[in-house]
């Protein structure tokens, strides 16, 4: 998932130098999460990240110091585990009910998460309906933002 691959992009750059996007490329998959030139393109581009010079001369990865970073995905995670008050599957349906007026922004926190089986949402007032691929992928859905609201 994005914000996975995005989160361990940012705990490599913290941890080493990283030169280029292909040492980047190499970190993820050493990681166990493989991906393309582009999409690391794209990663850099939606965290802000800058190349800075090094102490020895070279220059690396790091978080752009001149603007806060938008980290929107986890502000969005963040709205959903203060906002959900409870959750429950129908088959191949998710039902999150959320406080007043904060279903559209959990919705959207859902959809940050680019989840594979997650054939579409629609959100309300103070309930979102997340309609999975299959029964299956719906009580995994549950079993996901259980772990979230913890």
């Amino acid at each position: 998932m994005k914000s996975t691959r995005q989160e361990t992009i940012l705990q490599i750059i913290a941890e080493k130098d990283v030169e280029t996007q292909d040492q980047l490329l190499a970190e993820l998959k050493e990681a166990g999460i493989p991906s393309t030139q582009a999409t690391i393109s794209r990663d850099i581009k939606q965290l802000h990240l800058v190349k800075e010079q090094t102490k020895d001369g070279t220059y690396r990865y790091a978080v752009s110091g001149q603007s806060t970073p938008l980290n929107f995905v986890n502000r969005l995670r963040t709205i959903f585990r203060e906002g959900v008050t409870s959750f429950d599957v129908a088959q191949n349906m998710v039902v999150v009910k959320t406080m007043p007026g904060l279903a559209s922004a959990a919705g959207a926190a859902v959809d940050s998460m680019e989840i594979p089986d997650l054939v579409g949402s629609l959100a309300g007032d103070d309930t979102v309906l997340l309609i999975m691929r299959d029964n299956r992928a719906a009580e995994n859905l549950c079993a996901v933002i259980h772990g979230m609201l913890r």
